[in-house]
């Protein structure tokens, strides 16, 4: 067994946890308390009640996730918000959540993670967000199906083409999630495509005028990566048991 508060330090450390920009007030970190000692881990992508019940009926003393339970500030602990913390407090479960600072990380961060999974190697980072970048572009010499099929390989399911750009690619560009806002810096930095999770409707018309061929993998499929990665790390760090969970939204 291994301390809560070991575990956290290290999180925070290894992610920039406190440094890393995001969301207003989005809460990375430690966002639900739990058992002074963790004996298994749990890993999915979001804070939705099955993932809370499965990591408990599991025996999981901590769960990591990518979509935590806050957003946007102070708001009342009702209804399903109440549900999902009841379900942890009640089942001994720590909740520990990681959104753009798990996204932009070179080593387990999604992006990253979808980039090699491409068997592309990142050349260099991608998608500004607030002073940082949260993604990555990669050189490649693909034709736009070739790349579709790697796409759908590595998120195992299907993978929506915009085909705004050329049908030869060199450069691409990978921001995971909602990413169909990166359109205009990927035209701007000269990248042929984008691979990301998905995008507003405007997009699909931004991406035949700037020139960028878009694939939407979506959002779920493309961030499924980083908290296993996560979870791998802390089994090699601390040799922590861990499961992931696994509830698809299709989107």
């Amino acid at each position: 067994m291994i301390r809560l508060e070991q575990i956290v330090q290290y999180l925070d450390s290894r992610l920039e946890a406190s440094e890393f920009p995001d969301y207003d007030r989005a809460v990375n970190g430690l966002q639900v308390s739990g058992p002074g000692e963790v004996r298994k881990v749990a890993a999915a992508v979001d804070a939705g009640e099955p993932s809370l019940r499965d990591a408990r009926e599991a025996g999981c003393d901590l769960l990591l996730v990518h979509h935590g339970l806050f957003w946007g500030g102070s708001r009342p602990i009702t209804g399903p918000l109440f549900r999902k913390v009841s379900e942890l407090v009640q089942g001994g479960v720590a909740l520990y959540s990681s959104h753009l600072p798990l996204d932009a990380h070179p080593e387990v961060g999604n992006c990253a993670l979808l980039t090699r999974a491409l068997g592309l190697e990142p050349s260099g980072a991608f998608g500004e967000f607030q002073g940082r970048t949260v993604g990555w572009w990669a050189e490649c010499s693909l034709d736009r199906e070739a790349l579709r099929a790697r796409v759908a390989e590595a998120v195992d399911g299907p993978v929506r083409v915009i085909a705004g750009g050329p049908d030869r690619i060199r450069r691409v560009g990978v921001v995971t999630g909602g990413g169909g806002a990166f359109i205009g810096e990927a035209a701007r930095r000269g990248l042929d495509a984008l691979v990301t999770g998905e995008g507003a409707h405007h997009t699909y018309l931004e991406a035949l005028e700037q020139g960028v061929d878009v694939y939407y993998a979506g959002h779920y499929a493309t961030e499924t990566f980083g908290v296993r990665a996560l979870a791998r790390e802390l089994e090699e760090e601390f040799g922590l048991p861990w499961i992931f969970i696994d509830h698809p939204s299709g989107l």
